[in-house]
Protein backbone atom coordinates (compact mmCIF):
# COMPACT_ATOMS: atom_id res chain seq x y z
CA UNK A 1 0.00 0.00 0.00
CA UNK A 2 1.32 3.49 -0.71
CA UNK A 3 2.58 5.57 1.94
CA UNK A 4 0.66 8.64 3.23
CA UNK A 5 1.86 11.42 5.66
CA UNK A 6 0.34 12.10 8.73
CA UNK A 7 -1.45 14.82 9.84
CA UNK A 8 0.14 15.47 13.17
CA UNK A 9 3.19 14.36 12.58
CA UNK A 10 3.99 14.80 9.26
CA UNK A 11 6.19 11.93 8.81
CA UNK A 12 5.19 8.89 6.64
CA UNK A 13 3.57 5.94 6.92
CA UNK A 14 1.61 3.16 5.75
CA UNK A 15 -1.95 3.12 6.13
CA UNK A 16 -3.70 0.23 7.59
CA UNK A 17 -5.60 -2.21 4.95
CA UNK A 18 -8.99 -2.48 6.81
CA UNK A 19 -8.64 1.74 7.01
CA UNK A 20 -8.03 3.08 3.57
CA UNK A 21 -9.02 6.77 4.63
CA UNK A 22 -6.36 6.74 8.01
CA UNK A 23 -4.52 10.15 7.95
CA UNK A 24 -2.85 9.63 11.50
CA UNK A 25 -0.20 7.35 12.18
CA UNK A 26 -0.41 4.95 14.85
CA UNK A 27 1.90 7.01 17.46
CA UNK A 28 0.27 7.83 20.58
CA UNK A 29 0.79 11.46 20.25
CA UNK A 30 -0.71 11.51 17.05
CA UNK A 31 -3.57 9.43 17.72
CA UNK A 32 -4.30 11.87 20.73
CA UNK A 33 -4.22 14.99 17.98
CA UNK A 34 -6.87 13.20 16.01
CA UNK A 35 -9.15 12.52 18.59
CA UNK A 36 -8.66 16.30 19.84
CA UNK A 37 -9.44 17.65 16.29
CA UNK A 38 -12.43 15.02 15.41
CA UNK A 39 -13.75 16.13 19.03
CA UNK A 40 -12.92 19.79 18.33
CA UNK A 41 -14.87 19.65 15.08
CA UNK A 42 -17.90 17.59 16.80
CA UNK A 43 -18.36 20.51 19.12
CA UNK A 44 -18.70 22.86 16.60
CA UNK A 45 -20.60 21.53 14.47
CA UNK A 46 -23.58 19.81 16.83
CA UNK A 47 -25.62 21.42 19.29
CA UNK A 48 -26.66 18.11 20.87
CA UNK A 49 -23.05 16.81 21.78
CA UNK A 50 -21.60 20.32 23.18
CA UNK A 51 -24.85 20.54 24.58
CA UNK A 52 -24.73 16.83 26.58
CA UNK A 53 -20.68 17.82 27.13
CA UNK A 54 -21.69 21.05 28.74
CA UNK A 55 -24.07 18.61 31.41
CA UNK A 56 -21.63 15.83 31.76
CA UNK A 57 -19.13 19.14 33.05
CA UNK A 58 -22.04 20.29 35.77
CA UNK A 59 -23.30 17.30 37.21
CA UNK A 60 -19.28 16.03 37.57
CA UNK A 61 -18.77 19.58 38.96
CA UNK A 62 -21.48 19.36 41.41
CA UNK A 63 -20.31 16.01 42.78
CA UNK A 64 -16.62 17.35 43.13
CA UNK A 65 -17.21 20.85 44.34
CA UNK A 66 -13.79 21.26 46.32
CA UNK A 67 -11.87 19.96 43.04
CA UNK A 68 -10.06 22.86 42.76
CA UNK A 69 -9.40 24.35 45.70
CA UNK A 70 -7.89 21.31 46.66
CA UNK A 71 -5.67 21.08 43.80
CA UNK A 72 -4.59 24.50 43.69
CA UNK A 73 -3.43 23.76 47.39
CA UNK A 74 -1.26 20.41 45.72
CA UNK A 75 0.07 22.18 42.90
CA UNK A 76 1.02 25.97 44.41
CA UNK A 77 3.31 26.19 40.95
CA UNK A 78 -0.14 26.00 38.77
CA UNK A 79 -2.04 28.45 40.85
CA UNK A 80 1.18 31.04 40.86
CA UNK A 81 1.12 30.78 37.21
CA UNK A 82 -1.82 31.12 37.10
CA UNK A 83 -1.73 34.33 39.54
CA UNK A 84 0.92 35.63 36.78
CA UNK A 85 -1.10 35.36 33.72
CA UNK A 86 -3.89 37.19 35.36
CA UNK A 87 -1.96 40.21 36.42
CA UNK A 88 -0.39 40.16 32.85
CA UNK A 89 -4.05 39.93 31.43
CA UNK A 90 -5.03 42.71 33.62
CA UNK A 91 -1.83 44.56 32.84
CA UNK A 92 -3.15 44.25 28.98
CA UNK A 93 -6.21 45.05 29.50
CA UNK A 94 -5.82 48.48 31.42
CA UNK A 95 -2.92 49.54 28.83
CA UNK A 96 -5.53 48.72 26.25
CA UNK A 97 -8.53 50.73 28.31
CA UNK A 98 -5.68 53.50 28.33
CA UNK A 99 -4.86 53.62 24.52
CA UNK A 100 -6.27 56.35 22.53
CA UNK A 101 -8.95 54.58 20.34
CA UNK A 102 -9.08 54.63 16.81
CA UNK A 103 -12.39 54.36 14.80
CA UNK A 104 -12.58 52.70 11.87
CA UNK A 105 -13.27 55.33 8.90
CA UNK A 106 -11.54 56.22 5.51
CA UNK A 107 -8.61 57.17 7.59
CA UNK A 108 -8.21 53.79 9.03
CA UNK A 109 -6.67 52.44 5.46
CA UNK A 110 -2.79 52.31 5.82
CA UNK A 111 -1.18 54.37 3.60
CA UNK A 112 0.03 52.87 0.20
CA UNK A 113 -0.57 54.22 -3.36
CA UNK A 114 -3.84 52.72 -4.64
CA UNK A 115 -4.19 51.09 -8.29
CA UNK A 116 -4.22 53.52 -10.72
CA UNK A 117 -8.04 54.06 -12.47
CA UNK A 118 -7.92 51.40 -15.63
CA UNK A 119 -9.81 48.61 -16.80
CA UNK A 120 -8.78 45.18 -15.49
CA UNK A 121 -9.30 41.68 -15.88
CA UNK A 122 -10.26 39.40 -12.99
CA UNK A 123 -9.79 35.25 -14.05
CA UNK A 124 -9.85 32.53 -11.68
CA UNK A 125 -6.88 31.61 -9.77
CA UNK A 126 -5.96 27.99 -11.02
CA UNK A 127 -3.88 25.24 -9.50
CA UNK A 128 -0.28 24.92 -10.82
CA UNK A 129 -0.37 23.54 -14.20
CA UNK A 130 -4.15 23.63 -14.79
CA UNK A 131 -4.94 25.41 -18.59
CA UNK A 132 -7.40 27.68 -18.72
CA UNK A 133 -10.46 26.62 -20.69
CA UNK A 134 -11.57 28.70 -23.57
CA UNK A 135 -15.40 28.57 -21.85
CA UNK A 136 -14.01 30.35 -18.47
CA UNK A 137 -15.38 33.36 -17.38
CA UNK A 138 -13.35 36.50 -17.82
CA UNK A 139 -14.52 39.64 -16.23
CA UNK A 140 -13.94 43.04 -17.30
CA UNK A 141 -13.99 45.78 -14.69
CA UNK A 142 -13.03 49.31 -14.54
CA UNK A 143 -11.52 50.85 -11.29
CA UNK A 144 -12.06 54.04 -10.44
CA UNK A 145 -9.87 55.77 -7.54
CA UNK A 146 -11.91 58.37 -5.89
CA UNK A 147 -10.56 61.26 -4.37
CA UNK A 148 -10.81 61.89 -0.74
CA UNK A 149 -13.93 64.04 0.76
Amino acid sequence: MQKRRCGACRKMFVPKAQSPGQCFCEDERCQRERRRRWQKNKRRRDADYRDNERRAQRTWAERNPQYWQEYRREHPEYAERNRRQQRDRDRHRREAEAAPRVLANGDASPSFLPIPSGTYELKPVLPDGAAMLANEDVWRVQIAVLPRS
